[in-house]
C-alpha cells in the first residue's frame, strides 16, 4: 500500500505563486511516474504534469510555461512549482503515483488551491 501526503495548497492573488508538495511512503517511490493532477467543481479532473522516475516530464497545454514538476527520489516527494497563478487555476490539487510494474496507481487527500482575481 502506497499513502501520499499533499501539501501546501492555500490562497494566493493572481500572478502570484504556489508550491506544492507530495511526500510518498510505502513503496519504491522512484518506480512510480508521479503526477499532480486537478479538479475544479463540476469539471472532471484533469493532468497537470506528471514526471518519470528517470525525469521527463508531460504538462497539461493549460499551464506549460506557468508550472514546474520536479521529484526527490531520495525523499520520495514530488513537488508542483505553481506561478503566474490564474483564477481558473483554482481546484483541488491530487498527487497521483502509478507504478507501471503493477499497474497501480495510488491517490492522495488533495489539496485546495484557491486564486482571487
Amino acid at each position: 500500500q502506497v499513502q501520499l501526503v499533499e501539501s501546501g495548497g492555500g490562497l494566493v492573488q493572481a500572478g502570484g505563486s504556489l508550491r506544492l508538495s507530495c511526500v510518498a511512503s510505502g513503496s519504491i517511490f522512484s518506480n512510480s511516474v508521479a503526477g499532480w493532477y486537478r479538479q475544479a467543481p463540476g469539471m472532471q479532473r484533469e493532468l497537470v504534469a506528471a514526471i518519470t522516475g528517470g525525469g521527463s516530464t508531460n504538462y497539461g497545454d493549460s499551464v506549460k510555461g506557468r508550472f514546474t514538476i520536479s521529484r526527490d527520489n531520495a525523499k520520495n516527494t514530488v513537488y508542483l512549482e505553481m506561478n503566474s497563478l490564474k483564477p481558473e487555476d483554482t481546484a483541488v490539487y491530487y498527487c497521483n503515483a502509478y507504478f507501471p510494474n503493477v499497474h497501480k496507481s495510488y491517490w492522495g487527500q488533495g489539496t485546495q488551491v484557491t486564486v482571487s482575481p
